[in-house]
């Protein structure tokens, strides 16, 4: 039997009117929808910006029964309920059998393509309004993370500090913004102070990129296999650059996660950074104190929520066990729900004990503050595999 579960990385999928009615109303003629075009629902921003169809972001269960059938066109009757109902959430995490989880948006993470600063800021705000309500129905299971939009660094500070104050877990910013705004830039420096003096985690989510294009962003781009293989490349830059810039030397409270880019990726980086520090000074110009490595700040201040990496486990003692979390990625096509429990405990099999309870839901449970032995509490119908009991 797993331990308690939690995932680090699960998804509301947003009511096609959320924009609608709570964005500030000097943005509404242009806020985000979900129009029907050829047949499926697309997020569209602005008069006619299409950023992506919905199937990759909807689908759950797909996988598991006909895969074949997973692409980007989707509809919304066909989004899970718990999608955006909290109490359906809630009675599906139950038959998921996850005890907690850590909440993303679904759409929202295609709209850190918007190009109009002050736009993208009250897209955010209206999202992070609505998730704090989603996950009041139940704080001590529902740990919702803020979408914070850095083109105005102080602006981003101030909705970070709102966020704090509506109860959220966690911040968002892109994986990668502009190229001439890397997150080595001492611009970022007071948002750094004050997440950590937040204790709010930040976050890089895949599908967030900033700026250039991406997979979803409409025809001839880079939806494509190759990009999606390659997809760790660019948080992986955006890592280096806070490691190598000294962030996390500035800032020791820091805590970056890594979401949605799965573990096997991760040793080459760290020794190569290693390598970098020691043998080429002339580019890795900041020096640390105290005979600290690269990997030391990676270890100490970064964690990585995979999904179903068993070669990344299997490289566990370089990554480090207390630097990895589990996510279900719920309700996306690419879910494990509902066989979570299964998959996970194929993939932790023959681990030890106190390892597994960790990756399964401790060192979730130590970044985003869950208690759990308030989970555990008063019995342990969480931890029974395809349950169909309601939550509570």
């Amino acid at each position: 039997m797993l331990p308690l579960v939690l995932s680090s990385d699960s998804h509301v999928f947003e009511p096609p009117d959320l924009w609608q009615t709570r964005i500030d109303a000097a943005f509404r003629d242009r806020a985000p929808r979900i129009e029907r075009i050829d047949g499926g629902d697309h997020v569209v921003v602005e008069a006619d910006q299409v950023l992506s169809g919905i199937g990759l972001i909807s689908n759950a269960g797909a996988r598991f029964e006909a895969p074949e059938t997973i692409s980007a066109e989707g509809c919304f009757e066909d989004v899970l309920r718990g999608g955006y109902d909290p109490q359906q959430h809630l009675k599906d995490m139950a038959l998921d059998g996850v005890a907690g989880e850590v909440l993303y948006p679904s759409q929202g993470l295609f709209y850190f393509k918007v190009a109009d600063p002050p736009l993208m800021s009250a897209i955010f705000r209206a999202y992070n309004d609505w998730l704090a309500e989603f996950c009041r129905t139940a704080p001590a299971r529902l740990k919702g993370i803020a979408m914070i939009n850095l083109d105005d660094v102080e602006d981003g500070i101030r909705e970070l500090e709102r966020a704090a104050r509506l109860g959220l877990s966690g911040a968002m910013i892109t994986e990668y913004p502009a190229e001439d705004r890397r997150y080595d830039q001492s611009e970022y420096e007071p948002f750094w102070a004050a997440a950590a003096a937040l204790d709010l985690p930040l976050s890089l989510h895949t599908a967030t990129r900033r700026q250039g294009r991406i997979r979803g962003a409409g025809p001839g781009t880079l939806r494509d296999a190759s990009s999606r293989a390659t997809k760790a490349f660019y948080p992986a830059l955006s890592l280096c650059d806070m490691i190598f810039s000294g962030v996390f030397e500035r800032h020791p409270r820091l805590t970056l996660a890594i979401v949605e880019f799965e573990l096997a990726w991760a040793p080459n980086v760290l020794t190569s950074m290693d390598y970098t520090y020691r043998e080429r000074h002339g580019e890795a110009l900041y020096r640390f104190k105290d005979g600290m490595l690269p990997s030391d700040f990676f270890h100490r201040n970064v964690v990585l929520s995979f999904q179903e990496d068993a070669i990344g486990i299997r490289l566990r003692d370089v990554i480090g066990v207390d630097n990895v979390m589990w996510g279900s990625d719920y309700p996306h096509s690419e879910s494990t729900f509902p066989q979570s429990r299964k998959i996970l405990g194929e993939i932790l099999a023959g681990l030890p004990d106190d390892e597994q309870a960790k990756i399964a839901g401790g060192n979730t449970a130590r970044v985003y503050h869950f208690d759990m032995a308030r989970l555990a509490a008063p019995h342990d119908v969480w931890n029974k595999p395809h349950s169909t009991v309601s939550a509570p």
